[in-house]
């Protein structure tokens, strides 16, 4: 499996070519992301918690790479993460759960890169 750093760096280069060739599209896309994942009666943690879930479900890689990175940003504890991965794999079965697992290596992944990050205090 590719790293999830790595993944989501090609990905976002690709989408990038994909926006340049389809503006108004991918356009239309970002201005439902940026409406969905604005703050309402959810908090965007609790978006983002609900996007890793529906990444993990869908099996979906990059979506997980994408929504651990954003989760983390909102600032979603590793207990928390746990939970909503925990709910993708109740409504998913064993591939959620493979899954899970993936969105765990992640998860590792984007806090470590953090930590590496962080001057020393």
């Amino acid at each position: 499996m590719q790293p999830y750093r790595e993944l989501t760096a090609q990905v976002s280069s690709r989408l990038g070519e994909l926006r340049a060739d389809m503006p108004d599209l991918l356009g239309g896309f970002n201005s439902m992301a940026r409406a969905a994942t604005k703050p309402g009666a959810l908090d965007t943690k609790s978006k983002e918690l609900i996007a890793l879930a529906l990444g993990v479900a869908a099996r979906c890689d990059a979506c997980i790479g994408f929504h651990m990175r954003a989760v983390l940003h909102a600032g979603a504890s590793k207990t928390e993460i746990e939970e909503a991965l925990g709910m993708a794999v109740y409504m998913g079965g064993g591939p959620s759960l493979m899954y899970a697992a993936n969105a765990m290596n992640a998860y590792a992944e984007f806090t470590a890169a953090q930590t590496a990050q962080e001057p020393p205090a």
